[in-house]
């Protein structure tokens, strides 16, 4: 491929999906003023992975890029509020039809789940959100705290299980058969 075909596939592919991603990208991003420069960084990769191969399915393939780039980035803060993951998260597969029904049902879910966690005893909020939702490791978690892993592991327990205790009283469930209950299964790391 000439440099001139991938510029031409570019804009042609790609510069149309402009307007929904700076609106996902204003709904996903807290800090208004990088929003340009988020773009300008999800365009530099597309370019780059299309210079190497070119995606078949262009739209899925730019969003999956932009909710990998916020995620690099909320990381990379020591601060992530839950709601960075949970409007990331928001996009699925692109594919997928998110229907206002399922938005509103997801935007319940969530507020039901904040609650929940700030329910929750302090030391167990603490370890069940740099273990969670921060995506430490269990020894990180019990370094970063002065409390041994034994411990970290009854909290993450406690915790969890009042989160599912809670969510389950609220009508949360999951639509998975034999699928168990886990509150956050969007921001658990893999």
């Amino acid at each position: 491929m000439t440099l001139e075909d991938l510029n031409d596939w570019f804009v042609e592919k790609v510069l149309p999906l402009e307007p929904p991603l700076m609106r996902y990208l204003r709904r996903n991003w807290r800090v208004q003023h990088e929003v340009a420069d988020l773009r300008q960084d999800i365009y530099v990769r597309v370019y780059e992975s299309a210079a190497i191969a070119r995606p078949i399915a262009v739209k899925p393939f730019v969003f999956s890029i932009a909710r990998n780039l916020l995620i690099d980035r909320a990381r990379h803060e020591k601060i992530v509020p839950i709601e960075t993951f949970a409007d990331v998260d928001e996009l699925g597969d692109v594919v997928d039809d998110l229907t206002p029904e399922r938005h509103a049902g997801g935007r319940l879910e969530l507020g039901l789940l904040q609650l929940a966690l700030e329910a929750l005893p302090d030391r167990c909020r603490q370890v069940v959100s740099l273990r969670r939702i921060d995506g430490y490791s269990q020894r990180e978690v019990a370094r970063e705290m002065g409390i041994t892993e034994g411990t970290v592991e009854r909290q993450i327990s406690i915790g969890m299980r009042l989160l599912a205790k809670s969510m389950l009283s609220n009508g949360v469930t999951t639509s998975e058969p034999g699928h168990r209950l886990n509150p956050l299964r969007k921001f658990t790391k893999k």
